[in-house]
């Protein structure tokens, strides 16, 4: 496979192509939309839920760390997930941006 060539594309593009990316799994927006409804979650309640394998959701949580939207917190010997609602809303602001400057005069 290629070099995805990432330098050439500014902070915003590769962040959006990140995030984009990371909810691009239908899992994933499965699972993000468990968790804001709730107070908080752990991985044993999402593999319940979801249905798919605890270290396939284990999988998943972790890409969505890396993005920020989860925030995480111990409770016993279980880590605890919740929306990080500032990154949440940081990045709704991004994808508005984004969704509102382009130009829509084409074809």
């Amino acid at each position: 496979m290629g070099a995805t060539k990432t330098e050439i594309f500014n902070p915003v593009q590769n962040e959006l192509a990140t995030v984009a990316k990371v909810l691009a799994h239908p899992a994933r927006v499965a699972i993000l939309q468990y968790i804001s409804k709730q107070e908080g979650c752990i991985c044993n309640d999402l593999v319940d839920v979801i249905g798919l394998s605890q270290p396939t959701i284990s999988q998943h949580l972790n890409e969505i760390k890396k993005i920020g939207l989860l925030k995480g917190t111990f409770e016993g010997k279980n880590l605890c997930y919740c929306i990080h609602k500032e990154k949440w809303a940081e990045l709704q602001q991004l994808f508005h941006a984004f969704f509102n400057t382009i130009n829509q005069n084409c074809c």
